[in-house]
């Protein structure tokens, strides 16, 4: 594999994380950390399993010889490789433990960098280093199709359409011929097929966004219904460990009347605010000065055509700890 590459989409990397001056082949190493959490947030779709993997990956490499490690022409290139056969692992792990999963099984939402720590509670910052690049591969609508696809599926398509791997390199991860990855790729933008579709300004999203919140807390089920597609689609994700719906809820007015029952039962301290979850508008319920849930939108033609709410709280570890 070449050496590391940036995802298609814009990303920037300001930070690297254990730069030492007094030992190149250390900064070298550790400045791909960033890059590799961010590849594994994409092919997990939780950040907790992403950085589980990069440090699996360092494991392996500091468990080789010195002499190894020295025999290795691009160190870049070898943990990406081996990042991306453990996230192959993982996901094919990661079937078997979903359908034991209490209700739907969500991504883990991201806040946006500038807002990383806004709503954390212990007052410190997160490492530049872990924060995802926010792009239009990390949105929620985008992260919920690939989990639709086979762990192959997926490991391919995000190498070589968002990474930029060629086919060959990619086989080396997915142990599959450059043609066979090539397929996987195929039929992955297949199932991708509408998200690619323009989407209204993130300001007019937003705006979407924010009518929907003011009519939430205004109890106006019909200025809620309005702003709802006819074939709009709420799904949540507790875990079995908080309370939320089990089924996805579909059309818009069984959503807007949901949202009503959660409206008259929200207690006391709740607030809710504006916030980008994985780089487009979202919401968060704080209750307290704790977020509790965390909802992302999709929105096409200035109505939302798909809310899910995170409740879980072990995916709510970037919004609220340390």
């Amino acid at each position: 594999m070449r050496p590391r590459r940036e995802p298609a989409t814009h990303m920037t990397d300001t930070s690297r994380p254990g730069h030492d001056r007094t030992d190149p082949a250390l900064s070298v190493i550790m400045g791909e950390r960033r890059q590799l959490i961010n590849l594994a947030y994409r092919l997990l779709g939780s950040l907790a399993e992403a950085e589980d993997a990069v440090q699996e990956t360092y494991a392996r490499w500091y468990a080789m010889s010195p002499s190894q490690r020295d025999a290795v022409e691009s160190p870049g290139a070898w943990l990406t490789t081996v990042a991306g056969r453990i996230c192959l692992n993982t996901l094919k792990s990661a079937r078997a433990r979903r359908e034991r999963y209490v209700g739907a099984w969500l991504p883990e939402p991201l806040p946006e960098p500038a807002e990383w720590a806004a709503d954390r509670t212990d007052g410190t910052a997160a490492d530049p280093a872990d924060r995802v690049t926010l792009d239009e591969s990390v949105n929620m609508a985008f992260l919920v199709v690939l989990e639709s696809m086979t762990p192959a599926e997926r490991v391919a398509f995000i190498l070589h359409d968002v990474f930029r791997y060629p086919f060959a390199e990619v086989a080396e991860v997915t142990g599959r011929t450059p043609a066979a990855c090539r397929q996987l790729a195929s039929s992955a933008r297949r199932r991708l097929h509408g998200l690619r579709d323009p989407k209204p300004p993130v300001a007019k999203q937003a705006g979407v966004v924010r009518a929907f919140k003011a009519a939430w807390e205004a109890k106006d089920i019909e200025a809620l219904i309005g702003l709802l597609d006819p074939d709009a689609t709420a799904v949540a994700d507790g875990g079995g460990l908080v309370m939320a719906f089990l089924d996805p809820i579909e059309g818009a007015e069984p959503i807007a009347r949901g949202w009503m029952e959660i409206a008259d039962r929200m207690p006391t301290g709740m607030t809710l605010l504006e916030r980008t979850v994985n780089g487009r508008p979202g919401l968060v319920a704080r209750l307290d000065g704790v977020v509790v849930t965390v909802f992302a939108f999709e929105v096409v033609d200035d109505r939302i055509k798909q809310i899910w709410a995170v409740r879980n709280p072990e995916k709510l570890r970037p919004w609220t700890s340390g």
